[in-house]
Order: structure tokens, then sequence, then C-alpha cells
């Protein structure tokens, strides 16, 4: 860590803190990247509804991943987002889905959303502990995700698997 840490917190804490984050930082960059991929290869019907939709989340999915990073950086640590941290970190698969149905690709998206929800949650828990400003970051960009994953289900929600 090139810096102790902020004052008042422990080294100790801060060091699991950016264990946590960095956890968060790699599987943010990996949703960027999926929202912009699907964004590209969305077709069918309600097409240009879905892909102006996932711009907006691209965009706020890119302002959390910067917030991580920079809480990273105030804590202590060095933020690694490069893209062979992020294939080195992942504990995922890759999104499966290419050119197709706005249906395929938001069902797909629905799962991704699941786990990073899921995991979001999983950070929040471990750094209530450790720093609460990590923990208060991690319930705002919660309260985002979840709102992100709602919209993508009231798209799908009563669709049929072709449309």
């Amino acid at each position: 860590m090139a810096h102790e840490t902020v004052p008042g917190l422990e080294v100790d804490n801060a060091r699991k803190a950016v264990t946590v984050l960095e956890d968060r930082l790699v599987a943010m960059i990996d949703l960027q990247l999926t929202l912009k991929h699907i964004h590209w290869n969305v077709t069918g019907m309600n097409f240009i509804a879905v892909h102006e939709m996932l711009d907006d989340q691209v965009e706020a999915v890119r302002a959390m991943t910067d917030e991580i990073a920079e809480r990273i950086a105030t804590l202590g640590g060095t933020p690694n987002g490069t893209p062979g941290n992020v294939v080195k970190r992942r504990t995922w698969d890759d999104y499966p889905v290419g050119r197709s149905t706005v249906v395929a690709h938001l069902q797909a998206l629905d799962s991704v959303y699941g786990g990073i929800v899921a995991d979001h949650r999983s950070a929040t828990t471990k750094s209530a502990d450790l720093d609460p400003v990590t923990e208060d970051l991690f319930i705002g960009q919660l309260a985002k995700l979840e709102l992100f994953q709602w919209f993508v289900r009231s798209h799908i929600e009563n669709a049929g698997p072709s449309d």
C-alpha cells in the first residue's frame, strides 16, 4: 500500500477493505464491458428502448467503478483496472450471448445482475466491520444496481422465449 491509510482507520482493516474493493472493481469493469456488448448486439422488438436503456446503465456503472477505484487509492491501495488483472481475478464465466434478441439478452443480463447484486450485498456485509465509508459506498451502488435489474426484469416480464 502506497501510504498507510486514512486517519482513524486501522491499517489491517484498510487492507481488508481494499481486498473487498478490488474484487468489486474487477466485477464492475466486467459489467461495463458486458453492458456495452449487449448494447451493440441486441436485436428485435424494442431494440431501441433497450439499446438506449443500456447506455445509461453503462455510464452509471462507469461512475461506480471510478468510485471504487478512488476508494482503493484513498485507503492506500493501488487500483488495478488492466485487462489482464480483470481476466486473472474473474471467478465467473464470460457472458454467453452474441448477437441475439432483446429477450435472450435481457434474460442473460438478469442473471448477470443477480450475481452482481448478490456479490455487492456480500461486500457490503464484509465491509461493515472494516470501514463504514466503504460500506456506505456499496450501499449506494447496490440501490442503483437493484434498480437496473428491476428495469431489465420489467422489460422481459410476461415475454415469451421468442419475443
